[in-house]
């Protein structure tokens, strides 16, 4: 097998390939077709390309074949593809254009419309709209030669910008490049062969769908079966058309699989796989019982400084090791000192939490780190000499098992109290009903913070704060200070594009939402519905103390 130093090494493996390489909806293509499509328009971009610009392919589409043709077509003319993350809106969206230097967009009139008029810096005749005849004709122009690029033939050309999900603040675009991918395409992820057939629902734009789907397709030529978007009620149907043997996915997708009705055909699919990041232990134990396949679980970043897996011992709860000849840590980031072992009771309960819970490092990560683009800042609260700091919480056993404790953003300080998101979350899980629980850190009126937590449940008229507060009362690891000033009742918590729970949005509007809100005003255990009377005593305490300007920003209607 040849040596793959790029993406067009590794597409140029398949340009011969009559295997079927992909499925969408009704129709498909071999490798040897997508290999072609990628080709024509990869000249059919060099055409367009003006040198004075970067070249820079705007890609704002839902998964369908022309995205990853388009991949292909920066891959084989050295042109960089940026996802755009269509989820964001007006004046967000067109930033993210204009800040990733877009010179060509490809998208359709409908999307176009989340624009709602905002300057994306690109004259109209650089805007090609899938759904008008002219694309195709442009297209049509172009022959599927292989273009006689150099710049593709370097591993460090910029192959995509993707944007991070903005689970904890603005998103950033990740550099990848044409050498990284196909070191991701040339590793044997998840044992897929060329008679699997991975299954991808998660947004293309997003790491994760093209890493570790589309890219272990492309290794061994298997048949790579897409969805437009995500569908829970599809997936099973999904399965049984394509024959699946493997999917992926991301935040909460295996949640809102389970809430669909179980059925009968479940445990009678090809499907033996699927990888993904998050999904809780109840979660991965109900996606084994009804569809017979434990999932893999994989703690990492778009940013790809630092990959932890689970192993078949992990303990529960834990994200299990880091990859062999990864030198991960746990590190105190101010004092760049590693934090102790943590140390747990006969419950399991984590004793040393504020002394044990540090930043997930991996200590020689930085050179795998190809950083954010135009940002450097960013970049250097990444970066410390040689070590990658991934911006989450964690903390370590003495056996070596690494454990999620949250974003870097998780973490509260109440009453002088320092601790995490994460371990309130787990003990939250435990009430009746509750789906998901959050917790995150909203001002408090005099200095610090408080503790207020969003729990999902699917009728929130259920929820009974007398009973709640029984239930707090009785956690003997509930830490004294964690008890929720706010509880807000979802019947769905809101996520991000990636279906990563939006927990930058949960704190900006704070206690002032339209769905209940419960308040507990004192120490007690005793909460109340928040109405218009309890939300302007709150905002004029926070005015006495000269902190009118830290009050959430109100919100008129449901948030979607």
């Amino acid at each position: 097998m040849n040596t793959v130093l790029t993406t067009r090494d590794a597409l140029d493996r398949r340009a011969d390939d009559d295997h079927v390489g992909l499925l969408f909806e009704d129709e498909s293509w071999t490798w040897r077709q997508f290999v072609s499509e990628s080709r024509r328009r990869a000249n059919m971009m060099l055409a367009l390309h003006d040198d004075a610009r970067p070249f820079h392919i705007g890609v704002m589409l839902e998964n369908e074949p022309e995205f990853l043709f388009l991949v292909g077509a920066a891959a084989y003319s050295g042109a960089t593809a940026v996802g755009v993350n269509f989820t964001r809106r007006g004046e967000e969206l067109a930033r993210d254009i204009r800040f990733t230097d877009v010179e060509i967009l490809v998208t359709t009139s409908e999307l176009m419309a989340h624009l709602d008029g905002a300057d994306i810096g690109i004259s109209s005749d650089r805007v090609l709209l899938l759904d008008d005849p002219a694309y195709a004709d442009l297209l049509g122009r172009h022959s599927d030669d292989r273009p006689d690029v150099e710049s593709p033939g370097d591993p460090q050309t910029q192959l995509l910008l993707m944007f991070t999900s903005g689970s904890t603040g603005s998103p950033k675009a990740v550099i990848c490049s044409t050498g990284r991918m196909a070191r991701t395409i040339d590793y044997a992820h998840m044992g897929v062969t060329r008679d699997d057939i991975p299954y991808n629902c998660m947004p293309l734009f997003h790491g994760n769908a093209l890493f570790a789907c589309w890219a272990p397709a492309v290794n061994v030529g298997a048949a790579f079966a897409m969805a437009r978007r995500f569908s829970a009620s599809r997936f099973v149907p999904d399965l049984i058309k394509y024959n699946v043997t493997y999917f992926n996915y991301v935040g909460r997708a295996l949640a809102y699989l389970l809430a669909q009705p179980e059925r009968e055909e479940e445990a009678h699919t090809r499907l033996r796989a699927c990888f993904g990041t998050e999904a809780s232990d109840l979660d991965r134990r109900e996606f084994h019982r009804r569809f017979g396949v434990w999932p893999t679980e994989s703690y990492g970043s778009s940013e790809g400084g630092l990959s932890i897996s689970r192993t078949e011992d992990s303990p529960p709860g834990s994200l299990g090791l880091p990859h062999a000849g990864t030198d991960a840590a746990v590190m105190n980031r101010e004092t760049m000192t590693e934090c102790p072992r943590a140390l747990f009771d006969e419950k399991g309960r984590i004793r040393n939490a504020d002394e044990a819970t540090g930043e997930l490092v991996n200590m020689r990560g930085a050179a795998g780190f190809e950083g954010y683009y135009r940002d450097q800042a960013a970049m250097d609260e990444r970066i410390r000499g040689e070590i990658f700091l991934t911006g989450d919480l964690g903390y370590r056993d003495e056996q070596g098992y690494f454990y999620y404790a949250g974003r870097g953003s998780d973490r509260l300080r109440v009453d002088s109290e320092n601790f995490s998101a994460a371990p309130i979350e787990r003990i939250l899980a435990r009430f009746d009903h509750v789906q998901v629980a959050l917790v995150y850190p909203v001002p408090d009126a005099r200095t610090g913070d408080q503790v207020m937590a969003t729990l999902q449940i699917a009728d929130p008229t259920s929820f009974d704060p007398a009973a709640f507060a029984e239930f707090l009362a009785a956690q003997s690891d509930l830490g004294a200070k964690w008890a929720p000033r706010y509880v807000r009742v979802v019947e769905d918590v809101p996520v991000t594009a990636t279906r990563k729970v939006d927990k930058p949005r949960l704190r900006r509007h704070g206690w002032d939402v339209a769905e209940p809100v419960y308040y507990r005003p004192t120490a007690a255990l005793t909460y109340t519905p928040i109405d218009a009377g309890i939300r302007d005593d709150i905002a004029q305490r926070f005015a006495e103390c000269g902190r009118a300007n830290l009050v959430p920003e109100g919100q008129t209607k449901e948030m979607p």
